[in-house]
């Protein structure tokens, strides 16, 4: 069975961040077993991002106003168009193998979406998958957003889950390049402020059972 190792970076700007999943990447490729790892961010100062399928206009605020509100954008290698990143956001980044034969992209995916239902379910919020649409959602607001590149087999970059994010700052972006699809989160549900600490615990035991991986401590 594969081994997850969390490292867990409490709150850290984005590059540096990239920079330490670009270095796991490596190690995870060149290793002959079935070693994973799982880092554990909020992103601070707040980050926007750009995937692959990026669309510049899918950002609303200058470059300007974006500075003046301290907050960094980035163009990234991921799957998907543009999102936000910031304290009260729990980020995951799994490095994960993906044998093809045994678990191709999209059932890796699923296995994300899943394992974030579940958390959520633990906190009684009813999230679920929606078809054609990466992520989890409540009812038509999205609460996670998911998007992974894949090199040499290994998935990296991951998943952002709300918790007590400042969801104003969605505002400048149009989330995941979906115009109209609200944001909320487990804050919001919950009607109570929610801390990323209550959350990864669990978090990280609802991963590793989807994906089928004993974690290292």
């Amino acid at each position: 069975m594969a081994t997850l190792t969390v490292i867990d970076r409490g709150r850290a700007p984005y590059g540096p961040t990239l920079d330490l999943q670009r270095r796991l990447l490596a190690e995870v490729q060149a290793a002959r077993d079935d070693r994973a790892y799982l880092v554990l961010v909020e992103h601070d100062p707040p980050v926007i991002t750009l995937g692959r399928r990026g669309k510049a206009e899918h950002v609303l605020a200058s470059r300007e106003r974006l500075a003046a509100l301290g907050i960094e954008m980035h163009e990234v290698s991921r799957g998907g168009d543009v999102t936000y990143h910031g304290p009260g956001q729990l980020v995951g980044y799994p490095i994960v193998k993906l044998p093809p034969a045994r678990r191709p992209l999209r059932e890796y995916v699923c296995g994300l979406e899943t394992a974030l239902i579940r958390l959520l379910g633990r906190f009684g919020i009813e999230g679920r998958s929606a078809e054609g649409r990466t992520g989890v959602w409540v009812g038509p607001e999205k609460i996670a957003a998911i998007g992974v590149a894949v090199s040499r087999w290994t998935a990296w970059h991951g998943f952002a889950l709300n918790v007590a994010t400042d969801l104003s700052h969605f505002d400048l972006i149009v989330p995941c390049g979906l115009r109209g699809a609200g944001v909320t989160s487990m804050s919001r549900l919950l009607g109570r402020p929610v801390a990323v600490e209550e959350v990864k615990a669990p978090l990280v035991e609802c991963l590793a059972e989807a994906l089928g991986m004993t974690v290292v401590r």
